[in-house]
């Protein structure tokens, strides 16, 4: 059930983030012009395979995207009580962009200004409204800090609770809360003494800490073994159901998206070619889901995607070159549904998302033919 009628936490604008290729002497446009839109406790899942773009896009919306040169433009709108307030006001007056027949032939970045005017943006809202689930647990921690002392530093950073008793106590609670095995010992562990699910639990219990609005978890299954997997699924169900905090979920792995959304972003180049409800997007009958989103569910490891010789088919051809970007559709050379009724429109035009049902758009000529 999609939660699209209820009131807007996060919008994301015309996104672009771009990244200087040394060796390539151009830039990867790693985001190009992206759009989304998170309402308050639903869940958003971002799929896509990997260089689509999913994480880049979370990153560069927490201000956690800095590198030189690059570039961050649009605007990130985060709905601050009763006040909108823009994630990344001001940055783009601290960029000048050399452009010549469309194309970034150089970035001229004040650096210090830059992450001077981030700080400032973000500090407010970064682990007080706003936390992060990171696909590495192991390397987002600090290596020589047992968990527990991080989680509480979390709370006396994040929280009104500064006596160090009280942010132990509240500490072991959330370990306990995400069913970490033995907190009292877990606590005085350090993330290269825990495994990868005991290191994902802590990484979870530091980042629910402070309680914020807004949760994104990045890929929060990847690395762990089948079993595991299917724990911290349930574990962050179970979180969802009984906290009601708004998640950002990112995954290549389609099944954890059908369990934990209610809505998905299908993204693939840098951009958003797919988004509505996840009982639209993700239904297999639907004949008006993007192509793209039509193969990624066709490669999903089930028994019924099998073909005679008991393999899966693959998506075939490159993903898509984020320098090079074609002038058309960038899923044309791999799509499996072209028609030549579309065919030169796909070559020569990015078709813009558009709606097929309520709240469900596509990113498609041949799904505007269709309707």
């Amino acid at each position: 059930m999609s939660a699209s009628s209820g009131p807007l936490l996060l919008q994301i604008r015309d996104l672009r983030t771009y990244f200087y290729s040394q060796a390539k002497q151009a830039f990867v446009r790693a985001v190009d012009g992206v759009d989304l839109a998170v309402f308050k406790g639903s869940t958003l899942g971002i799929v896509g395979e990997s260089g689509s773009g999913k994480s880049i896009t979370m990153l560069s919306s927490i201000g956690l995207v800095t590198s030189a040169p690059g570039v961050i433009t649009g605007s990130v709108i985060f709905q601050d009580g009763d006040k909108p307030v823009n994630l990344l006001g001001g940055l783009p007056d601290y960029v000048y962009l050399e452009i010549t027949d469309g194309r970034i032939m150089a970035v001229h970045k004040q650096q210090p200004q830059w992450m001077t005017r981030v700080r400032q943006n973000l500090k407010p809202y970064r682990g007080n409204n706003i936390a992060m689930i990171f696909q590495n647990p192991k390397a987002a921690m600090h290596p020589y800090q047992t968990i527990g002392a991080q989680i509480m530093e979390a709370i006396q950073l994040h929280t009104d609770i500064k006596d160090k008793v009280a942010a132990r106590q509240m500490a072991l609670n959330w370990l306990d809360r995400v069913q970490m095995d033995s907190p009292r010992l877990r606590f005085d562990n350090h993330p290269h003494g825990l495994s990868g699910g005991m290191c994902q639990r802590a990484m979870i219990a530091m980042a629910l800490a402070a309680q914020p609005s807004l949760l994104i978890a990045d890929e929060p299954t990847t690395g762990l073994d089948a079993t595991i997997q299917s724990k911290i699924v349930d574990l962050l169900l179970e979180l969802r159901q009984d906290l009601g905090i708004t998640t950002i979920l990112i995954s290549h792995d389609i099944s954890v998206i059908k369990r934990l959304s209610d809505d998905v972003a299908v993204m693939y180049g840098g951009r958003v070619m797919e988004t509505g409800p996840a009982a639209l997007v993700l239904d297999e009958r639907n004949e008006q889901r993007h192509p793209y989103t039509h193969a990624l569910l066709a490669s999903t490891p089930r028994r019924a995607n099998a073909n005679a010789q008991g393999y899966l088919p693959a998506i075939k051809g490159e993903v898509c070159d984020n320098i090079n970007i074609p002038a058309g559709c960038r899923f044309l050379s791999r799509c499996h549904a072209i028609n030549d009724r579309v065919r030169d429109r796909c070559r020569r035009m990015e078709p813009e998302l558009t709606v097929v049902a309520p709240g469900h758009q596509v990113r498609c000529w041949l799904r505007q033919e269709d309707g």
